[in-house]
């Protein structure tokens, strides 16, 4: 009796000893100034601030903060001279995390930036592959420079992808821009060259031209965006003002492939970044500046209409620190 007394109890120890064992709550995320979600301590500032613990660096610290970097897909190009860059500014008092974000802010310069075309109508030509977030973009540029007071035309040259015209008429309704389209299956050179008239006629300031999402690694494809900005050009008579490519943020190295394949085909002059509304934080577009030379111009942060934001290099080296 005694035994079994001494079991009970030691069962019912067990019981209550492993009810108490309660999981420690996680940490949510934080949020940024955007309104845009990122992640909770430890990140990248924190493994960077553990690498600098008690203000002293060696040469492992240097070789662990280049691997941080391009775990983060600033790609080795861009985390190599960041990190001489850091080399040779950091001193023991400071935050080595707001160092290293002081010196990926100083990757970009001037040049990325927006700024709205000054052409006659000014003509902005949108290219990406497909699922970026493309069609997309282009809604929310046109409301961006609606509230700007620019009048706007929009020129539906995906001819191929199914309702794509229907998106891109959804959009314009919402920004309050003109239209140009054609059935599917149309020329996408004729629809631009209608369009670029049909801009001139009005009277429009910017006109934006969607293009067919396309695997960069298709050659017959970019052929085809190359015809599209030759009737572009030919039909104002001078060269289109702005190719903006359109990149995932989430996208990783292989964002750099799609923007050389898409610089050598149609000359990119700027990156559009998209889907940083989770907890991507964009490090592909510091590869692409450090090997293309593409400035950044705007960023996407979110599915509503107005979330789509001039490119502001401090902004964005806190979030890639954070």
């Amino acid at each position: 009796m005694v035994a079994l007394v001494v079991v009970i109890g030691s069962a019912s120890f067990i019981s209550v000893s492993r009810r108490r064992r309660v999981p420690r709550p996680v940490a949510a995320p934080s949020a940024d100034p955007g309104g845009t979600a990122t992640p909770a301590a430890p990140g990248l500032a924190g493994r960077i601030r553990s690498l600098f613990r008690g203000g002293q660096a060696t040469e492992e610290t240097w070789r662990e903060l280049e691997d941080a970097l391009i775990r983060a897909d600033v790609g080795p190009a861009a985390a190599s001279a960041i990190v001489e860059r850091v080399k040779e500014s950091f001193q023991p008092t400071e935050d080595p995390a707001a160092v290293v974000a002081r010196e990926v802010a100083a990757t970009f310069d001037g040049n990325d930036r927006w700024e709205p075309p000054l052409g006659s109508p000014g003509i902005v030509m949108v290219v990406g592959v497909n699922g970026t977030g493309k069609t997309t973009t282009i809604g929310k540029l046109a409301h961006l420079l609606r509230q700007e007071g620019r009048s706007v035309s929009l020129a539906a040259s995906d001819t191929f992808r199914a309702a794509a015209g229907e998106q891109l008429d959804t959009w314009a309704t919402r920004a309050g821009a003109h239209l140009v389209a054609q059935g599917r299956g149309a020329d996408p050179g004729a629809v631009a060259f209608d369009a670029v008239r049909a801009a001139r006629a009005r009277g429009t300031d910017v006109l934006i031209v969607d293009t067919a999402g396309r695997l960069h690694t298709r050659q017959p494809l970019m052929d085809e965006l190359k015809k599209v900005k030759r009737v572009l050009e030919k039909a104002a008579g001078r060269p289109v003002d702005e190719v903006l490519l359109v990149l995932d943020a989430t996208t990783g190295q292989n964002g750099i492939a799609q923007a050389r394949a898409f610089t050598e085909a149609v000359e990119v002059t700027g990156v559009a970044l998209t889907k940083m509304d989770g907890t991507a934080r964009g490090g592909i577009v510091l590869a692409v500046r450090e090997e293309l030379g593409v400035p950044v111009k705007l960023v996407g942060t979110g599915e509503g209409q107005a979330d789509l934001a001039v490119f502001d290099a401090e902004s964005f080296a806190r979030r890639l620190i954070a």
